[in-house]
């Protein structure tokens, strides 16, 4: 009785996240594991699922590991403002396009973590002040383009260049590591976890759109995400020298 109880549920469970209904049935009733097309579709759920839920819990241990250092020695300001623009740009576009925010609310909350990211930069610099100040500017900056005073342009704009600006964040984080030759308070957990939600996301924009423009951007922020990673073991033993100044 349990069996046939479960059954029904497990099945609706994969027919919502992993795979459609026929393929369901190529697998489970006809067991043919082996078919080529339910298997590219329910990789690419599954890539997909992985990214949603690495990307909305990936800064929680570098958050956490600032918290407990006490010290954000090593986090490039600049790269995390831009990190801070790239999910700002989905977020108002999301809210412009009037989508449900179901739609974009893990975006809202990465949006949150970065921003009190920035915040922790700025606080353990010895700036609480302008990090205050940050916060009140970076709020009225989001209220005023979620208004009807910027145009839908402007937001088109600032949305696609959202993985430039992701690029951009990462190329100058691997900058930082390299001239101070450590990596400070970056944690290798959270970094991990980008680079294989990068390397997801390169496979799920090959089997929507094949190999186009953005496919090619997602492979750039995928290999500056692994230098990123290379740079945590490289410079794992380095000792740091005294406390870095703030960017």
């Amino acid at each position: 009785m349990a069996e046939t109880e479960q059954m029904p549920f497990l099945k609706e469970f994969l027919l919502t996240f992993f795979m459609p209904e026929k393929c369901y049935d190529e697998f489970f009733l006809h067991f043919n594991f082996a078919h080529g097309p339910c298997l590219r579709i329910t990789l690419s759920k599954v890539m997909g699922l992985w990214i949603m839920v690495g990307t909305v819990l990936a800064l929680l241990p570098q958050i956490w590991k600032v918290l407990r250092a006490g010290s954000a020695e090593g986090l490039s300001l600049a790269s995390a403002v831009l990190s801070l623009y790239s999910v700002s740009g989905d977020v108002v576009y999301c809210i412009a396009q009037g989508f449900p925010i179901g739609a974009w609310g893990g975006s809202l909350f990465i949006l949150i973590q970065v921003m009190f990211l920035n915040f922790l930069i700025l606080h353990y610099n010895g700036q609480i002040v302008r990090g205050l100040l940050f916060l009140v500017v970076y709020s009225t900056f989001m209220y005023l383009l979620t208004s009807p005073l910027v145009p839908r342009k402007a937001i088109a704009l600032m949305q696609e260049s959202v993985v430039l600006a992701v690029i951009a964040s990462r190329l100058v984080q691997i900058g930082c590591n390299y001239l101070s030759k450590h990596t400070g308070q970056l944690s290798a957990v959270s970094h991990c976890l980008v680079f294989f939600g990068s390397l997801a996301r390169i496979f799920v924009s090959l089997q929507e759109t094949g190999t186009s423009l953005s496919t090619l951007t997602h492979v750039l922020a995928c290999l500056c995400s692994g230098v990123l990673v290379a740079q945590m073991f490289q410079y794992r033993n380095a000792s740091r020298p005294g406390k870095e100044k703030a960017e």
